[in-house]
Parts: structure tokens; sequence; C-alpha cells
């Protein structure tokens, strides 16, 4: 992670945008702006807790290690979203979750005391935050009732719909989000055997089609079906 020279625009992250204006100039002393490679992580599940990140550039996927050697991707974030809020009121001041980059990323780091600060002094970030946190809570708590009752076709289905919800179709109509199947695997919680074989199916089903890592959906109805198998 190198520090970036150029910084943000200071409109595009939560903080920026939902502080006092009188708070701005306190935001631009405290803000640190770093970049990353793709593949770079941001920090890692059990490291100590510094502060909180908005991304600026890029797309990062937020995992966490599911039993021995397998990781469930937790969510993904992109531009003007926040990480490294999983770490805040912990008792034990340690990330529960990685952050890795998927592309190049730029993100502004804020560090732990002056972003409490931040929400005791601007209350419109403070609610926001709060509608924040429990949205999340929601995802999460479907995302593992999927997990634990929705077959591996359902899950897949469900995760492009949730794919395609958050970013959208790109010029060449794919999601835009380049995605391995591998990282589609963590997402849904199967291996990587059963979500290549279950794509495939989807495939010759003519739901989806596939180029490389590029996916886009061709009957969002039939997915959706698939989705309300529970």
């Amino acid at each position: 992670m190198k520090k970036d020279k150029q910084g943000c625009d200071g409109k595009t992250c939560l903080l920026c945008r939902l502080s006092l204006k009188e708070w701005a100039p306190a935001v631009e002393a405290h803000r640190k702006n770093f970049t990353l490679n793709k593949g770079e992580s941001l920090f890692k599940e059990g490291d100590k807790v510094t502060g909180i990140y908005f991304i600026y550039e890029g797309r990062m996927k937020v995992h966490k290690h599911w039993g021995t050697e397998k990781e469930l991707i937790v969510r993904f974030a992109q531009k003007g979203d926040i990480v490294g809020h999983r770490g805040v009121g912990g008792t034990d001041h340690l990330y529960p979750v990685s952050a890795t980059a998927l592309e190049p990323v730029k993100v502004c780091f804020i560090e732990m005391d002056f972003f409490q600060s931040s929400l005791k002094v601007n209350h419109d970030l403070l609610y926001e935050l709060m509608l924040f946190y429990a949205q999340e809570l929601q995802a999460s708590e479907k995302h593992m009732r999927n997990l634990a009752h929705m077959s591996v076709k359902g899950r897949v289905a469900n995760a492009l719909l949730l794919l395609q919800q958050k970013f959208g179709f790109n010029r060449e109509g794919f999601i835009d989000i380049a995605l391995s199947k591998q990282d589609l695997a963590s997402y849904i919680g199967a291996t990587y055997e059963t979500t290549f074989r279950v794509l495939n199916e989807l495939i010759e089903e003519r739901m989806v089609a596939v180029s490389g890592k590029n996916i886009t959906i061709l009957h969002e109805t039939k997915l959706l079906h698939l989705t309300q198998s529970i």
C-alpha cells in the first residue's frame, strides 16, 4: 500500500458528504490517502484496528476464514463504500474480516479516534451510519440463511442478481465487475468444482452467458425463480 499524493475529491465518501461544512477542514487535516494494487490486502482478519477506510476508486472484497482453508466473501465494496467498520466497538480491537483489492484501488483512511469524534459532532453522519449497519445486518442474516437452506443453484442465481443490483452492467452488457469463479464460489459458500458445474448448467439453460471473468444475465425472471426455492 502506497501513499496517494493526489488524494480524493472530498465529496465521494460518507464522511465528506455528511459532515458539517465547518468540519471539512478537520477532515482534510486528518485523512490519509493510499493506493493498492490488484490482490493487495488493505487489512487482514486479526489485524489491530487502526481506523476506517472509504473507497475512492476501485472495488474490493471483504472476506473471512471459513473452516481451515476456505474463505467466505462477506460482501463486495466499491467507490463511496466504507470498509473496516466491522472493527468499530469491538472489545478485542481486531478486524474480524479481511479486505482485498479486486483491481487497482484508492482509499481514504481516517483514524478511529477522529472518526468517533466525527460521529459525535455530525448527527447526519451518525444517522446514516446507523442505517448502514442495520442494512448490512439484514443482508448478513439473509446471506447466512441462504447458505443454510438454499440450493447451490439458487445461491449462484441470487449472487448474480445481487451483483447486478450493486454494480449494474458495463457497455458490453456484462455485470460491471470481473469476478473469478473462485471468488464466486467463496461468495456463495460452495466449492469451486460445484460452482463451475452449476454455472455451466445456467449457461446451457440460457439463463446467463460467460466470457472469461465476465458474466451477464439473460433471463432474470428464471434466476429469480431459483432464489425462491426456500
